[in-house]
């Protein structure tokens, strides 16, 4: 198992084709730098599509999510929020 010690939330749309390389240059932007035991999501600008990009320490893991149904939704407001264990639960692993 990977454990995690924080996770964030980008709330600026990303486009899904940006391979790992890419995103780890957006949390660069975004976060200001990558730490170890952090997971970092992001979502394209519909909400249909999520990609997590996790460092455990030793190196990065990127986890991508499509929904057949709905949409991720989130509220704008600066570049990034933290979120609860409970919360990223419930985005990646869905709600019954």
């Amino acid at each position: 198992m990977i454990r995690v010690e924080a996770l964030w939330l980008s709330v600026v749309p990303l486009d899904m084709r940006a391979g790992m390389d890419t995103l780890l240059a957006q949390v660069v932007q975004v976060f200001g730098e990558a730490r170890p035991h952090h997971a970092y999501l992001f979502a394209n600008r519909r909400g249909t599509r999520l990609k997590v990009l996790v460092d455990d320490g030793q190196g990065i893991w990127l986890a991508c999510r499509r929904l057949n149904q709905g949409r991720f939704r989130w509220a704008t407001g600066n570049n990034s929020l933290t979120l609860s264990q409970a919360q990223f639960d419930a985005l990646v692993l869905g709600l019954p």
